[in-house]
């Protein structure tokens, strides 16, 4: 037995014949919730930075171009490079999909530290509270990979199993972005809140960023045991390594160092009452 599901669309309406997709909404939805929550947490006293509104439009503004930058070029160099050097318009043809979390990720460090840079504020603060609000984007981002039935699972016979009906797969597969939206969105935030609120990680610099880098890459590697690896690179050895979870023990590593070195720094003050 597998549930079976109506294809839904990728376009979610249109107006005045432009069409708006799921994908484009999910960025959306995720920008936006991410910056209020980003500014709540801000503007308490023991969040460490000081940030004007203008400053974060500006830094919402960094962020979007280092997630839409990043993302695709992380997918170009690490999941289809041979295509796009024979097909090289393709790199700017987005709305075809493909987006890499891991060059999202690479592109917003590099923008927070620039936007840090020129607001004058400590990057390691800024990039602590990116982590908290991260996760957000990583749910919706999920939602919409469910909805455009992309990155879908292995063959299951579990009765969670998955079949889009009218796609000519017969085979029941694991909603495994629905397993992603779950861990490395919903329940990665809930940590990631909690760590902020209720420990002294915050006055360490770095060290919720160092978190985020090794909690989203446990949770990563566990969830690519559901999902297909991308086709046109197939599992990187023959007992099963996938790209995902190469990069995702890089992540980790790279978490873990971070991590290790903020708890070396001196604790410092958080409160930034005026």
């Amino acid at each position: 037995m597998a549930i079976v599901i109506e294809p839904i669309s990728p376009v979610a309406f249109s107006v005045l014949g432009l069409d708006i997709r799921w994908y484009a909404l999910a960025y959306i939805a995720g920008f936006i919730i991410g910056y209020f929550v980003f500014k709540y947490l801000a503007a308490r006293r023991d969040s460490g930075i000081q940030i004007s509104k203008k400053q974060m439009d500006d830094l919402l503004t960094y962020v979007i171009l280092g997630v839409i930058l990043g993302g695709r070029l992380g997918y170009v160099l690490f999941y289809n490079l041979a295509f796009f050097l024979a097909h090289p318009i393709e790199i700017f043809a987005v709305w075809h999909g493909g987006m890499s979390f891991h060059g999202g990720l690479i592109g917003v460090i590099v923008a927070t530290f620039l936007a840090a840079r020129k607001m004058k504020i400590n990057p390691w603060h800024m990039l602590d509270l990116m982590a908290v609000v991260g996760p957000i984007g990583l749910f919706f981002g999920r939602i919409a990979n469910f909805i455009n039935m992309e990155v879908m699972g292995r063959p299951t016979t579990r009765p969670w199993g998955v079949l889009f009906a009218g796609t000519g797969d017969v085979i029941p597969r694991h909603p495994s972005p629905l397993y992603e939206a779950a861990t490395e969105g919903l329940l990665l935030f809930l940590i990631m809140f909690c760590l902020y609120r209720f420990t002294g990680l915050r006055r360490r610099p770095g060290a919720l960023a160092g978190m985020l880098g090794m909690l989203y890459a446990v949770f990563r590697i566990f969830c690519e045991q559901f999902r297909a690896p991308d086709v046109q690179i197939g599992f990187l050895t023959s007992w099963g390594l996938t790209m995902g979870q190469l990069l995702s023990s890089a992540m980790f590593v790279a978490g873990a160092i971070i991590f290790a070195i903020s708890l070396k720094r001196k604790q410092v003050s958080t409160d930034c009452s005026k």
